[in-house]
């Protein structure tokens, strides 16, 4: 059999749109094309085609064959175009499938695309096979992409491969869509995908491990003949394998030197200013992703979202690496404003423990330890009601009444920390996840609803609407459907300058004061948030 020529896909404005929105300038786009002509690429995966219009996207989510045709495409590049639609996005019965698939594709004559390809996770494929027909008696050369299947055994993916051999599908590409895969496995995979499927197979390879190279070139080498690549590597988590890398490692075997110079300035001038803002590319944590199959969204969110230290992201991935990181919803990590989008459900009246109380809320700011000698002379003195975010324990332990928590993210962090402190702990149970839940057997929680709503706040006996899922407003609306007498707080420092949390909790408290039913607040430590403040050593009584 004749070698067959190798074929490089870049994907780089569809899998780096995970981080721009699927926006790209004008002058990065045209840059990026003719870096691709002088690579000789063989197609270029230039978006996604979205059926699915919701929050902005730029016109690369959805490639539109008017979009594309306002595009400085290179007529080297004519007949390379591709785009890719998700399998999630499109309905599983073949009537439905087609006619959404007739709203989003017009024939190949009329469009400047040529090669589609499709997406989607093993539980899927059967219901995407009829597409392919579809797209082929339109004449567009189609693949698809089968996502995880690392997760599968053995015999699912000879079974795959059975089922594709029907189908007049030109590339089957299998994904390491956790990054975990090593060269061994990648050769395995492919002699079982062999076993019946002897079409072109393709791979897209991640990161996580640092061994989407080695992955990539592994699978040549086993007669993969299809490989995607981004340029720096730009995609979703850790990234994939780099394009500036993959043309170089496959110079010999396509029989072309690539002109890497136009690339490298592109890189220079519109890829690297990105990667600083964006922050893709492996690291520790999407090697333990990777290596514990923990899908690298998790990571990647929890690194845009300030809150979590480094101890929060490792104590994550700690819990989801006995879960298998599946189990745990990827909505609860947009700050829970996904996750708590649903009717607030509970079963506790905070009036039960609070009402006519003066409370001390401890929050997790530097000032409580720096402050501590003072803060606990207070409540020995004064026997206010202690309650602390999250899990705070900079005082004496003994004097802290209940603690309050309600990201489901931040509670997988703390479960053992919650596990180890004797207090109650105010969550809102009836909504979490039930491996949240399980992680925190055996602990007794005061179940208060929650819903994140923008511009509401809307305390009732058992639940809150509110507009953020900052743990500061959930303890402030705990307090105020309490009916606690006063809020003394502690511990709300502020963060560095820059920080966009400091503007959040500043707008959240300023929200609140404004509320005809608000509870007075009243600080007693350092504070950068307008706060009415007193000093906790003159409220401290001397001694006799």
């Amino acid at each position: 059999m004749l070698e067959q020529h190798i074929k490089i896909v870049d994907c780089t404005l569809r899998d780096g749109g995970y981080y721009t929105a699927w926006d790209f300038s004008s002058e990065l786009v045209s840059a990026y094309f003719d870096a691709m002509v002088a690579l000789k690429i063989d197609y270029v995966e230039v978006g996604l085609r979205s059926p699915v219009n919701k929050g902005f996207k730029g016109g690369f989510a959805f490639s539109s064959d008017e979009f594309l045709r306002s595009l400085s495409i290179p007529i080297e590049l004519e007949n390379r175009i591709g785009v890719m639609v998700n399998a999630a996005e499109l309905p599983k019965e073949t009537y439905a499938l087609f006619f959404t698939l007739k709203t989003l594709f017009s024939v190949k004559s009329e469009s400047p695309v040529t090669l589609v390809r499709i997406a989607c996770h093993v539980n899927e494929f059967e219901a995407m096979l009829p597409a392919i027909g579809w797209f082929k008696q339109r004449g567009y050369r189609v693949g698809i992409n089968l996502m995880q299947v690392a997760d599968r055994s053995d015999e699912e993916i000879v079974k795959l491969a059975s089922l594709a051999v029907h189908y007049p599908i030109d590339v089957l590409y299998f994904a390491d869509s956790m990054g975990c895969l090593a060269p061994g496995e990648v050769k395995h995979i492919a002699a079982l995908f062999r076993q019946a499927w002897q079409g072109e197979l393709g791979i897209h390879t991640h990161d996580n491990m640092s061994q989407a190279l080695v992955n990539s070139i592994q699978a040549v080498e086993v007669g993969v003949t299809w490989v995607d690549c981004t340029v720096t590597g730009m995609g979703r988590g850790p990234g994939n394998v780099q394009t500036e890398y993959l043309a170089l490692a496959l110079s010999e075997r396509r029989r072309q030197q690539p002109n890497i110079t136009r690339l490298l300035e592109v890189i220079r001038h519109y890829f690297k200013p990105l990667q600083v803002r964006y922050g893709w590319g492996t690291n520790p944590y999407y090697y333990l992703a990777g290596k514990y199959g923990i899908h690298p969204s998790y990571i990647q969110e929890m690194i845009a979202d300030s809150r979590y230290s480094e101890e929060d992201i490792l104590a994550v991935i700690e819990h989801l690496k006995i879960e298998g990181g599946k189990k745990f919803s990827l909505d609860t990590l947009d700050a829970a404003r996904q996750f708590y989008q649903g009717e607030a459900r509970g079963k506790w009246a905070p009036t039960s423990l609070f009402a006519g109380r003066e409370v001390l809320l401890l929050g997790t700011g530097p000032g409580v330890k720096l402050h501590r000698h003072a803060i606990e002379s207070y409540i020995r003195q004064k026997q206010p009601l202690v309650l602390a975010l999250n899990t705070q324990s900079a005082i004496d332990q003994s004097l802290i009444e209940v603690r309050v928590a309600c990201h489901p993210i931040r509670l997988l962090a703390d479960c053992e920390a919650h596990a180890n402190l004797s207090q109650p702990l105010i969550t809102p149970a009836s909504m979490l996840p039930e491996d949240v839940l399980e992680s925190l057997r055996g602990k007794t929680l005061l179940d208060f609803g929650l819903q994140v709503k923008a511009d509401t706040f809307d305390i009732n006996a058992n639940y809150c609407v509110l507009p953020t899922s900052l743990v500061v407003a959930y303890a402030l609306a705990v307090l105020t459907s309490g009916k606690a007498k006063r809020v003394l707080l502690a511990g709300f420092d502020g963060y560095p300058a820059g920080d966009p949390r400091n503007e959040e909790t500043t707008n959240l408290f300023d929200a609140y004061i404004q509320m005809c039913n608000g509870v007075d607040l009243l600080c007693i430590t350092p504070t950068q948030y307008r706060l009415p403040t007193v000093s906790v050593y003159g409220l401290i009584e001397s001694e006799a």
